[in-house]
C-alpha cells in the first residue's frame, strides 16, 4: 500500500511522460500492462500508481519501493529496457525521479 509519509522508510519515484492526446490510451495500457505483469513482481516493490490529465498529454506515475538499488535493479533488466524502448517510442519523453518525501499532510 502506498504510504506517503516523512517517516516511512521508503524510496519514492515519480516518472512524468509528455505524449500527445492521440497515444495517452496506448501509453497507459503499456505502463498498466508493465505493472501488472512484471514491475509489481520485481524485489522491493511496495506499490504505484498512475494518474493521466484532463487534455491526456500527461502521465504522472508515483512509485515506491524498499531501496534506491531495487529500482535501478528494476530498470536494469532485459525486460524493463525493452519496455522501457516501447514506451519511448509512445511519449515525447519521460524522466523518473527519485525523492525523499520531506513532509505529508492529511
Amino acid at each position: 500500500m502506498l504510504t506517503i509519509s516523512s517517516d516511512a522508510n521508503v524510496q519514492t519515484v515519480i516518472t512524468t511522460f509528455e505524449m500527445t492526446p492521440g497515444t495517452c490510451h496506448d501509453l497507459l495500457e503499456a505502463l498498466t500492462e508493465a505493472y501488472e505483469q512484471f514491475i509489481s513482481k520485481q524485489p522491493g516493490f511496495i506499490a504505484a500508481g498512475l494518474h493521466v490529465n484532463d487534455a491526456q498529454t500527461r502521465i504522472a506515475n508515483y512509485s515506491q519501493w524498499e531501496r534506491r538499488e531495487d529500482f535501478q535493479a528494476m530498470l536494469r533488466t532485459t525486460e524493463m529496457r525493452k519496455r522501457n524502448r516501447a514506451i519511448n517510442e509512445l511519449c515525447r519523453s519521460f524522466e523518473p525521479v527519485m525523492y525523499d518525501v520531506a513532509q505529508s499532510f492529511g
